[in-house]
């Protein structure tokens, strides 16, 4: 079946061969599970192909569309609502579990649910993030390789270009994927090794310093974020504990740590609006008081980030402090994205919820308790907002309170 696309389909080849060798780098004889919008196929049957081709096991997609979403908000019985595939996600857990491979490819458009009622959709959202917490704790424990990707929809093309006609949108929106990917470069393979030891060198700077906190400054920001004991910094390529090298971003361009949940206190101000649930999140600003939101604000849509906060007791807490240059080339393109894939790696950012154990110096088989008592945050969500821009500046703060240039200006001091 023709793609009939308004873009060069050749380079989704590029895209796939990437994403199995590169971001989840499927071993052989591996499983490989694919969650995507409908509207990613194109990409999908790539990825598929590519995977059998270099020897990979069972590939295994699971499609969404945005048209039977909207349809669960709008016709759906009340209590329907609190309900979740839980069977569908412990399947997930089970599979995450005997070694499967993880891909997600975002296509969608983020605002597909501005429309709807956002208590029913925070409803579900809830539901379906309690439900799925067994898979993702194999997934933020670095468990398996994993990987998200994406697919230059027709509805967030136009989004984020609404000024151009579909056709013109969504092939602007591809060749900014394909940039941002690195899969429009002669060999893109090798242009992830080299960009890997970039980041692998600013990583390993940061584990050496073994700072205690970091303290932000920028335009209504001014926060200290302590870290967790016996934290680590991680970036680009990570191992996985089934002993797979991957990167779980493409694009990435991100170093990033587990933050003290209990040690963060100041003030921040989001440097980009935040897509989530369907809706633009704008103007957030909040306090942070030994580490929880005390107060919380926002220009528009500050009810569903209220709901956000309200996921559960972690969700006022951030899971995730993540550094990235000013200077990096999705900043530099200009373009908001309005996806957080894309716009989390063009700013500095923290994630309200869950944290990443993996970030933690000998976590392996550690209790909740164990993760708790050194700082780690636990939470059914886990959502990225940016709080970097050009005017930022951050400290290293070291345990006998010394100071080190980390950022200036928005990009790293050195």
């Amino acid at each position: 079946m023709p793609d009939n696309l308004p873009f060069d389909a050749s380079q989704l080849d590029r895209l796939a061969e990437t994403i199995v060798s590169t971001g989840v780098n499927l071993a052989e004889g591996q499983n490989l599970l694919i969650t995507a919008s409908a509207e990613a196929l194109p990409l999908v049957r790539r990825v598929t192909e590519r995977a059998y081709r270099t020897g990979g096991g069972l590939v295994t997609p699971i499609l969404n569309d945005e048209d039977v979403t909207r349809a669960r908000y709008r016709y759906g019985r009340s209590e329907s609502l609190d309900q979740a595939p839980d069977w569908l996600y412990q399947g997930m857990a089970e599979a995450f579990g005997r070694n499967t491979a993880r891909l997600h490819i975002a296509a969608e458009n983020p605002m597909a649910l501005a429309s709807e009622d956002p208590g029913r959709v925070a409803r579900a959202a809830r539901a379906n993030a309690e439900a799925y917490r067994p898979a993702l704790e194999r997934i933020s424990g670095f468990e398996i390789n994993w990987s998200i990707a994406a697919y230059p929809g027709r509805a967030w093309a136009k989004l984020v270009f609404p000024d151009l006609d579909d056709d013109d949108a969504q092939a602007e929106l591809a060749k900014a994927i394909f940039s941002a990917s690195r899969t429009d470069q002669d060999d893109p393979v090798a242009a992830w090794a080299a960009h890997n030891a970039d980041l692998a060198a600013r990583r390993d700077w940061l584990n050496s310093q073994e700072f205690a906190a970091l303290h932000f400054r920028g335009r209504g920001t001014d926060v200290t974020v302590g870290l967790a004991d016996g934290h680590c910094w991680m970036g680009g390529a990570s191992e996985a504990k089934n002993g797979i090298v991957c990167n779980p971003n493409i694009p990435s361009e991100e170093v990033f740590t587990v933050p003290h949940k209990d040690r963060v206190d100041g003030t921040v101000r989001a440097t980009k609006p935040l897509a989530y649930q369907g809706t633009l999140i704008e103007g957030i600003e909040v306090r942070f008081a030994e580490g929880r939101i005390v107060e919380a604000n926002a220009s528009s849509n500050e009810e569903v980030f209220r709901k956000l906060l309200e996921s559960d007791d972690g969700a006022r807490r951030i899971g995730e402090v993540a550094l990235v240059p000013y200077a990096s080339p999705i900043s530099e393109s200009g373009i908001l994205f309005y996806n957080t894939l894309f716009d989390e790696n063009a700013a500095c950012h923290v994630a309200l919820g869950q944290c990443y154990k993996d970030c933690l110096r000998d976590s392996d088989g550690a209790s909740e308790d164990e993760i708790a008592g050194r700082g780690g945050n636990s939470s059914i969500v886990h959502v990225d907002w940016m709080i970097g821009a050009k005017d930022t500046d951050i400290d290293g703060v070291t345990a006998t309170g010394d100071r080190v240039a980390v950022f200036r200006d928005g990009n790293w001091a050195a």
